[in-house]
């Protein structure tokens, strides 16, 4: 089973008690929904501008799909291209086995030092600290990792991994870091980054990246930032070392056009990245920079559970653009930390249960959703989150994974109302149960596990009469007039200004 004890538990038990905490820190709201709304503005404004815009999301989608749906022949044509330009590959089954693998290669090189590019494999599968665990020093060289990486924190958004951090935190961070004081001012933060992160690129025995996609015809493996470390990290250690996942591929450099217009545009509102890199191999004879050795690290760690599942394969669609976490309500209101899990929001929601394979736990996040559909309507390549986070529910309740109290309710609900006496005696007490808690016909304060619901809007008290009741009390009234109805009109009867029931005659049908 992938993903370790600690993280299941960071996910399951604490995911309520951290919503609290999410809900009442006013700070983590507004930031988040700042810079979300400066993204969705943004990509809004440039898909407006491109034009077609349906047009290339559906383009996107049909690439994904047949790339995963024909993923051994693109992963074997990539891996074999990659191995021609004279890379190594690994493929490996679990996050352990990459860890190892990683190790391997490092202990070859006697590494002390590795510069780390934007991976979320590697924090996946919790490089850092493994690293740490064999006396390696690992530096993230992005720089809202950086950040987190001082402040002992964990990323909690897919492309900016300090949503949740201001200019002054990121000033006091700096400034213990370097035992002087810092001004909260983006030109002198940056300036400092840069100055501390320079000497790491050149000490560095070897240089990690992720891949935002490979290119099956070719073996390109392909990088997009819009800082310049993505750069300095393939180039000038004499290690490069490259983790992906296993689905991240194109077939060909035309389909890699339409993914990176649909990547940029949607996740930052560009046009095109500042840097998009292509890389081809290790350093050839008469090639002025780049790396010695170029080591390709394939990972599985249940991506491949999901393949020819009927639902959940078109989450190996998805290009980790973070269009769904600015548009979801829960995401913006909590924030990526709340998940408890490397990837947040509603694709978090998703894929940290069927990757980590542990419904009982992390199925949790699947509840973390309003499934208000925003995250579909925002996906580049039309993934159906919604649908998935409600088919993640009816997986956990099938396996018998719902609490106990809840399973108790449902059954009682299903007892209830499949038997007209017991339904009739439930409705009936359901008056006097509620009548002590009612303040002015509505319940502001409801006992046990309704509790959660009034504390944030009213119960409204249910009627003396049910709908049942009052349809006999008619029938009955309506005999006792002689089939009149209630203003004494008889069935059948013309009234005037009306016409007759059946429809016909004049009168009531103008209006000035």
């Amino acid at each position: 089973m992938s993903g370790t004890a600690s993280e299941k538990e960071l996910i399951g038990t604490g995911l309520k008690k951290r919503t609290e905490e999410a809900l009442t820190n006013d700070f983590l709201r507004k930031a988040v929904a700042f810079t979300t709304d400066k993204l969705k503005t943004a990509k809004l404004q440039v898909t407006d501008d491109f034009g077609h815009w349906e047009d290339w999301r559906e383009r996107g989608r049909q690439i994904r799909k047949h790339v995963v749906e024909h993923l051994d022949y693109y992963l074997t044509q990539f891996t074999d291209n990659v191995s021609k330009a004279g890379g190594h590959v690994y493929f490996c089954q679990t996050g352990d086995e990459a860890v190892k693998t990683f190790m391997e290669i490092a202990e070859k090189r006697r590494a002390k030092l590795v510069a780390k590019g934007k991976s979320m494999v590697s924090e996946e599968i919790h490089l850092n600290r493994h690293l740490e665990e064999r006396g390696i020093e690992a530096i993230e060289t992005d720089l809202g990792e950086y950040i987190l990486q001082l402040a002992k924190e964990t990323p909690s958004h897919l492309i900016i991994p300090a949503i949740h951090k201001n200019k002054q935190q990121i000033a006091d961070i700096f400034s213990e870091e370097a035992g002087e004081t810092f001004a909260p001012e983006t030109k002198v933060l940056a300036k400092y980054a840069k100055q501390r992160l320079r000497n790491y690129f050149l000490e560095a025995d070897i240089g990690l990246t992720g891949c935002n996609f490979g290119v099956a015809e070719s073996g390109a493996i392909t990088l997009v930032s819009n800082e310049g470390n993505g750069r300095m990290v393939t180039t000038l250690p004499k290690c490069h070392v490259v983790v992906m996942g296993m689905e991240r591929l194109v077939p060909t450099y035309d389909d890699l056009e339409v993914v990176l217009n649909l990547l940029a545009r949607s996740a930052t509102g560009q046009k095109l990245t500042t840097y998009t890199s292509m890389i081809t191999g290790p350093r050839r004879e008469g090639e002025l920079d780049g790396p010695e050795e170029l080591h390709l690290i394939v990972l599985d760690n249940g991506r491949s559970a999901q393949l020819g599942d009927p639902v959940f394969q078109e989450v190996l669609h998805c290009i980790r653009c973070a269009a769904c976490l600015n548009v979801c309500p829960v995401y913006r209101h909590v924030g990526g930390h709340t998940y408890g899990s490397v990837y947040s929001g509603p694709i978090g929601a998703v894929l940290t249960p069927l990757l980590q394979q542990d419904m009982k736990e992390a199925g949790q996040l699947a509840y973390a959703s309003s499934l208000c559909g925003a995250c579909h309507e925002a996906c580049p390549v039309k993934i159906p989150l919604h649908d998935m986070l409600v088919q993640l529910r009816a997986r956990k309740v099938r396996l018998g994974l719902t609490p106990l109290a809840e399973r108790a309710a449902f059954k009682t609900f299903q007892t209830m109302f499949g038997n007209v006496t017991l339904y009739k005696m439930a409705t009936k007490s359901a008056y006097y149960m509620m009548k002590p808690f009612v303040s002015k016909g509505v319940i502001k304060k409801a006992p046990g596990p309704a509790a959660g619901w009034t504390q944030s809007r009213h119960f409204p008290m249910k009627p003396k009469l049910s709908f049942r009741d009052r349809w006999d009390t008619l029938q009955q009234e309506l005999k006792q007039r002689g089939g009149r109805s209630e203003d004494g009109a008889a069935r059948g009867q013309a009234v005037p200004g009306r016409g007759k029931a059946d429809g016909s005659g004049k009168g009531g049908g103008r209006h000035e």
